[in-house]
C-alpha cells in the first residue's frame, strides 16, 4: 500500500509554497519523495523555505515568480523542468484575501484578488498543462476554502474567486482526464498561518466563533493539509478527478 502514496522521482511546483499552507504541502509532498519547487514572490522567503526542506533530506529548488502575470508562470514551469529535472505534480496553492464589508472594496482591490487567486490558478494550469502532458499525465492540485462552499461578511471578492476555483477545477478535470491528468481541489479551513493571525486582530470574535463551530476544537495547522495533498498526487488517487475535498476540522458540515 506505501507504494501507493510514494512520490519518488516525481518533481512537485508548489505556487505560495514558501511559508504557510503552501510550506506545509510542500514539506508533506517531500516526505513522500518529491523533490520541490517552491514558487514565490519573496526570493528570501524561498531561500528560508528550500533550507526548511533540504534539512528534511528533499531537493528542493525556490523560484520567484508572480502568478498574475502569464509570462511569468510560463517561466517558473521552465525553471522548474530546467532545474529539477521535469514535472509531474502543480500545486496552486498562491492566493490573497483582503477582508472589509463588501461596499468598501476599490475596483483595483476587487481586480487584484480575482488575478491572483482565479486567473493565477489558471495561468499556472496553462503553463503546466503540456509539460504534464510530455511526462505522460500528472496531477494538479488547486486550493479554494471553505469559503467556495458558502459566503463571508468580510471577504466578498475572496469567496467569489475561491467559488470561481472549483469550478475551474471541475472543468479542467474533465477537459484534461483524456491526458491522464487528475484535478482536485483542496478546501483548506481555519488554519493558523500569518494571514489568519492577521485575521484575529482584525476581527476580535473570530477566534471564539471559530473553536464554537469546529467540530475538531482546533485551528488547523499548515501540515494537516499535507495528507490530503499527498493522496492528491499520488497514484492512489489515479481514480480521482474534479473533486473539491473540505480539510476544516468538520466546520462546513454543519448549518
Amino acid at each position: 500500500m506505501s507504494a501507493r502514496f510514494d512520490l519518488s522521482g516525481r518533481v512537485a511546483l508548489v505556487t505560495g509554497g514558501n511559508g504557510g499552507i503552501g510550506l506545509g504541502i510542500a514539506k508533506g509532498l517531500a516526505e513522500a519523495g518529491a523533490a520541490i519547487a517552491v514558487v514565490g514572490r519573496d526570493e528570501a522567503k524561498n531561500a528560508a523555505a528550500v533550507r526548511e526542506l533540504e534539512a528534511m533530506g528533499a531537493t528542493a529548488a525556490g523560484i520567484e515568480a508572480d502568478v498574475a502575470d502569464a509570462a511569468s508562470c510560463a517561466a517558473m514551469v521552465e525553471r522548474t523542468v530546467a532545474r529539477l529535472g521535469g514535472l509531474h505534480i502543480l500545486v496552486c496553492n498562491a492566493g490573497i484575501n483582503i477582508r472589509k464589508p463588501p461596499d468598501r472594496y476599490s475596483a483595483e482591490e476587487w481586480r487584484r484578488i480575482l488575478t491572483i487567486n482565479l486567473d493565477g490558478t489558471w495561468q499556472s494550469c496553462l503553463a503546466a498543462y503540456p509539460v504534464l502532458c510530455e511526462a505522460g499525465g500528472g496531477k494538479i492540485i488547486t486550493n479554494g476554502s471553505m469559503l467556495s462552499l458558502f459566503g463571508a461578511p468580510f471577504a466578498a471578492p475572496y469567496a467569489a474567486s475561491k467559488g470561481a476555483v472549483v469550478q475551474l477545477t471541475k472543468s479542467l478535470a474533465t477537459a484534461w482526464a483524456k491526458d491522464n491528468i487528475q484535478v482536485n481541489c483542496i478546501l483548506p479551513g481555519w488554519i493558523d498561518t500569518d494571514l489568519t493571525r492577521q485575521a484575529r486582530r482584525d476581527l476580535p470574535e473570530l477566534n471564539r466563533k471559530v473553536l464554537e463551530r469546529t467540530p475538531a476544537g482546533r485551528w488547523g495547522l499548515p501540515e494537516d493539509l499535507a495528507g490530503t495533498a499527498v493522496f492528491l498526487a499520488s497514484p492512489a488517487s489515479d481514480f480521482v478527478t474534479g473533486t473539491a475535498i473540505p480539510v476544516d476540522g468538520g466546520y462546513s458540515a454543519q448549518l
